[in-house]
């Protein structure tokens, strides 16, 4: 028995409440149909179907088996109408859910030239530095950096991001320079509230992470606000490399505690556990991690 064909005679023949009805629509024998229904019943091993004289009604096995069969002809159907996609210009409408500096300072450019190549997809971008949720929201993917994904998240990895604890010459030359990372808990530390952990930074020794409890007057739910303090000799801070770099180069702070510097943070274009990929995402998502790797 082809289990596919009798799945999607199940749906049909539940949505039209009727054996005869379907065989009218695919011009077939009635009695082919009831086979079709039997062998998969027997196939299951459970009745889906109940019928009588005048209607028919599903079980509760029907009714649950009924819902899981939708889902699978939706993705079917979905993939099919993604494959034609390819043969087009993709088009359409992606709402992007995008961290506010990351977004700012390294997506821009790269989302500009994209829609120059791309003039039939428009572009809805959402910057915020927030966990959004997608489906509530109807956001299509979202860019996070994190080394915390959920699990039940559909991810691509696009890049990577180091994290760089970052200080003032003129404050270390007042407060002194740290050697170790628990030297850390006798200095002003600027941290970035948006972290899962604010009040705890993490670090790599020995092929192992381990925590730091960290302790300051000043956090904030923007990294550059935290790099201007720091730049103003009010304490030390960890952030992003694509933050950092400006001040690094300008002379304003320098890196320290190298050697303790965990491993990169991934970059991750994250989607919705509860639709397929529509060709135009995953165009822009192909693009995006193009233009990181480079």
């Amino acid at each position: 028995m082809d289990k596919f064909n009798a799945m999607q005679v199940f749906v049909r023949v539940a949505e039209a409440g009727s054996f005869t009805a379907v065989a009218n629509q695919q011009n077939v024998a009635r009695s082919m149909i009831t086979r079709q229904i039997a062998g998969l019943e027997k196939q299951l091993g459970s009745k889906l179907i109940v019928r009588s004289t005048r209607s028919l009604t599903l079980t509760t096995s029907g009714a649950a088996y009924l819902e899981r069969c939708r889902v699978i002809l939706n993705m079917v159907d979905a993939a099919e109408t993604s494959l034609s996609e390819e043969k087009v210009e993709p088009r359409g409408r992606i709402r992007l859910g995008l961290p506010l500096s990351f977004g700012l300072q390294r997506l821009m450019p790269t989302l500009a030239e994209f829609s120059k190549q791309h003039p039939h997809i428009q572009l809805s971008m959402d910057f915020s530095d927030r966990r959004s949720n997608l489906i509530e929201e109807g956001i299509d993917v979202s860019i996070r950096i994190t080394a915390n994904l959920d699990p039940s998240d559909i991810v691509r990895k696009v890049g990577t991001c180091k994290i760089l604890t970052l200080a003032s010459p003129d404050y270390l030359a007042q407060h002194g320079t740290p050697k170790h990372p628990r030297d850390l808990q006798n200095h002003e530390c600027l941290a970035y509230s948006m972290d899962m952990k604010p009040a705890n930074w993490i670090y790599e020794a020995g092929g192992s992470n381990f925590n730091v409890p960290i302790r300051g007057r000043m956090m904030a739910n923007n990294g550059e606000a935290l790099m201007k303090a720091t730049a103003a000799g009010i304490g030390i801070t960890r952030q992003p490399d694509f933050i950092a770099q400006p001040f690094l180069d300008a002379g304003e702070v320098v890196e320290i505690l190298k050697k303790y510097a965990m491993d990169p943070l991934g970059i991750y274009a994250v989607l919705p556990s509860n639709r397929y990929i529509p060709h135009r995402v995953s165009v822009l998502i192909e693009y995006l991690s193009a233009a990181l790797k480079s």
